[in-house]
């Protein structure tokens, strides 16, 4: 018992003593700390006293793409944490191949009477995407919130980094070490956050009288791989420097590299995007673009616990500024743009 109440007072974030009031249903405790403990109680899977089962908590779907990708888990980890604090049980959705779609997980939460969704990284970003599942949910005007920036027509409360700024960051910091080829790994063309980066990059080579042509905007999948697969081609065109639009893409472009006999950051400098956990700790340590995932996270539950309780939310995308972190993958550029070798793709 005693274990019970010290492992969720720290859960939940409140003394002992009012864990054990709401165990045994007293008086004095706000109605916000009593369903926090309720949930804290559920998630930590322990048993409700047998006067407080017929009480429901309620449930906050968190729809994910992916937990390969760093960012995502800790994303998790904020709302989560957040949700049972204010008396939420979170509930997550991750697509796995073959598993269940975004559909089918809105499907089961509607069925489940959940109180609302946060989605991250999902379709509602690729324009190009079926969005059927996010029109029905407006039209049941569930409480929804979308992490980072989303297709036209979805009008739900939106919470993101600043993809403009962001790509802001990586071009300038390229620039001041003298990097003028400079090439872009982004994801899909119907990717709006990526659309956001390009229009960026665009506008801040043109300010600087730099080239950045065609040749060196390659779009992959958001894996290693992804980005791997479309090194060999900007190594051709001479590149020196590389912006990617995920962590993942990042490491893939600095394996090509070594595959290919170079060196990052001495023949190619590499900048990624997230600050996903162990980017310190890969070699070299990667420089990245910081996304405010703490802020972000908070921010997402604070708008969909105000949608579930009446409240009014703002109609404004919120965007959070993220922050450029400096390590050993980029380095000044050489005197002259690295020759590729004779076994680079054509």
């Amino acid at each position: 018992m005693a274990r019970r109440l010290a492992e969720v007072a720290k859960k939940v974030g409140v003394s002992e003593a009012t864990v054990s009031r709401v165990l045994n249903d007293k008086p004095g405790v706000s109605a916000a700390t009593r369903a926090a403990v309720l949930t804290a109680l559920d998630v930590l899977g322990y048993e409700r006293p047998t006067q407080l089962r017929g009480e429901r908590a309620r449930l906050v779907g968190l729809v994910l793409p992916e937990l390969g990708n760093p960012i995502f888990p800790a994303l998790a980890e904020v709302v989560g944490g957040a949700l049972a604090q204010r008396g939420f049980t979170p509930v997550l959705c991750t697509l796995t191949p073959g598993g269940l779609s975004e559909a089918d997980y809105v499907e089961m939460l509607l069925q489940q009477q959940a109180s609302g969704v946060i989605f991250a990284g999902g379709l509602y970003a690729e324009a190009d995407a079926v969005h059927d599942h996010y029109h029905r949910l407006l039209d049941v005007r569930l409480p929804v919130v979308l992490v980072n920036a989303a297709a036209d027509r979805l009008d739900f409360p939106q919470v993101s980094t600043d993809d403009a700024v962001a790509a802001e960051q990586a071009f300038g910091h390229l620039l001041s070490l003298g990097h003028e080829r400079i090439g872009v790994v982004l994801g899909p063309e119907d990717h709006v956050p990526c659309r956001r980066k390009l229009a960026a990059v665009r506008a801040a080579a043109e300010r600087a009288g730099v080239d950045l042509p065609g040749s060196r905007i390659r779009r992959a999948m958001f894996s290693l791989e992804g980005g791997q697969a479309v090194t060999g081609r900007l190594i051709r065109d001479g590149v020196t420097g590389v912006i990617c639009a995920s962590d993942p893409l990042a490491l893939g472009v600095i394996r090509a590299v070594r595959r290919l006999g170079m060196s990052v950051p001495g023949d190619v400098s590499v900048v990624g995007y997230d600050d996903s956990a162990f980017m310190n700790c890969v070699d070299p340590p990667l420089t990245t673009v910081r996304q405010p995932i703490e802020s972000i996270g908070r921010a997402a539950v604070t708008l969909l616990v105000n949608q579930v309780e009446g409240g009014s939310v703002t109609a404004e995308e919120l965007l959070y500024e993220p922050e450029l972190v400096v390590r050993a993958s980029t380095a000044p550029s050489a005197p002259s743009a690295p020759s590729a070798p004779s076994r680079v793709p054509a």
